[in-house]
């Protein structure tokens, strides 16, 4: 479905390859419109200021300054502003600091054409996407830790594992048969419970932490 106005969005990464690659494929999509391209992450807090994107696709690994202290300076500047991950890099270490640093979405750079304008359209409705690589990667690296449960409810811990599947609060809601309102106050105590303040957070001590089993594949 798409918006009555593009959204617009900012690439930040020092290859210049993959910003010409990036630039090309979002001037061809009606939905969304190029308004900024940065090389270091220094250089996308000056630009972000001047054109004020919706979405930032965010590499991490940059000179002068790195995609994840940019990502928290954004956040913390303008909080409207949603930011992804874009990265060649899947370690756990990488996608916990961005995610923690308040990136909406953690992608890697062999993306598909489609599921990269899914994942623009979700953080722009303010749902995150994690790449099934990350996921995996803070799934075994849960392994090594004890599970602690933080006291969340039977319930508490359907709408956690809804979360993960990226569903938003009124999709979580008509899951669950539940109002709408009913289904907000549960992702609300959620994140008090784990002591974090975004959707994004949660699902990546849920991951990190084991809280939510993985679902067995028949």
């Amino acid at each position: 479905m798409s918006t009555s106005k593009p959204i617009r969005v900012m690439i930040v990464d020092d290859h210049g390859m993959v910003r010409r690659g990036l630039a090309a494929f979002l001037r061809i999509s009606p939905e969304l419109e190029l308004v900024g391209e940065a090389r270091n992450g220094k250089e996308a807090l000056q630009i972000c200021g001047q054109v004020q994107p919706d979405v930032i696709l965010m590499d991490l690994i940059m000179p002068e300054m790195d995609g994840t202290v940019a990502t928290q300076i954004v956040c913390e500047r303008w909080p409207q502003i949603q930011v992804i991950a874009l990265t060649s890099f899947q370690e756990k270490d990488l996608v916990q600091r961005a995610l923690q640093a308040g990136a909406i979405g953690y992608l890697l750079k062999n993306v598909s054409a489609g599921d990269l304008v899914e994942a623009i359209r979700a953080a722009y409705a303010g749902r995150p996407t994690l790449a099934p690589e990350a996921v995996q990667a803070l799934i075994q690296a849960e392994r090594q830790a004890p599970v602690q449960d933080y006291d969340l409810t039977p319930r508490e811990h359907e709408v956690l594992a809804l979360l993960i599947e990226g569903l938003s609060n009124p999709e979580i809601a008509d899951r669950l048969s539940v109002s709408r309102s009913t289904a907000k106050a549960h992702v609300s105590n959620i994140l008090s419970k784990l002591g974090v303040s975004n959707r994004a957070e949660a699902i990546t001590m849920a991951l990190d932490q084991g809280l939510v089993p993985e679902r067995r594949k028949d």
